[in-house]
């Protein structure tokens, strides 16, 4: 079984900040599959289904973003799963927004989520989708940036970031981890692209 796993903090005070990006992706994708992610288990709102004609289970952690590896260790164990079998969503206030890059190991991250989720599996041997919140520069703490709300052009932004989410996790399930990798990590922002 596959579990999809989108990172966030829980509570309406969180929803519309960088930091809550994995959770509005695994919305987007549990809208697109037309999964309801509502059922409470292992610390999380989840929701099963088929994605790209897989069995998934989409999850979004209870805990705080900190904590979130209990939750998505306590997954694996109840789904029978291993860490191979876990696609992570998180925010990466190291990439531009709008960047989105696809790992499937190694090169590890001082995002606190994705801290907590290592150390629970102990290994970072799993597919993370990192999607890039970072401004130009951040002035003060990055804790006070990643859990301030969203403009609107950043809403804009982390929509089509949503969207690529959801291919990259259909093409990770059609075709496999290194086709998203191609298709997805580019070396320059969307923004510098089209210019």
């Amino acid at each position: 079984m596959r579990l999809i796993v989108g990172l966030g903090n829980p509570g309406e005070e969180y929803a519309l900040t960088p930091h809550n990006l994995g959770f509005l992706a695994v919305d987007g994708l549990a809208e697109r599959a037309g999964i309801r992610v509502t059922r409470p288990e292992a610390k999380s709102y989840v929701g099963r289904g088929k994605i790209a004609g897989e069995d998934v289970v989409l999850a979004k952690p209870q805990t705080m973003m900190n904590l979130s590896g209990l939750a998505v260790r306590m997954l694996l164990e109840k789904y029978e799963s291993s860490a191979a079998d876990l696609i992570l969503l998180i925010d990466e206030v190291d990439l531009p927004w709008g960047m989105i890059r696809v790992r499937d190991r190694g090169a590890n991250s001082p995002h606190n989520g994705f801290q907590s989720v290592a150390g629970e599996l102990g290994t970072d041997d799993f597919i993370r989708i990192r999607l890039g919140v970072g401004p130009e520069k951040i002035w003060g703490d990055r804790k006070d940036y990643v859990l301030t709300k969203m403009g609107r052009a950043e809403r804009e932004i982390a929509s089509q970031m949503v969207a690529e989410a959801g291919e990259a996790v259909e093409l990770i399930l059609t075709a496999g981890v290194e086709k998203a990798m191609s298709r997805f990590n580019r070396r320059v922002p969307p923004a510098e692209e089209n210019a």
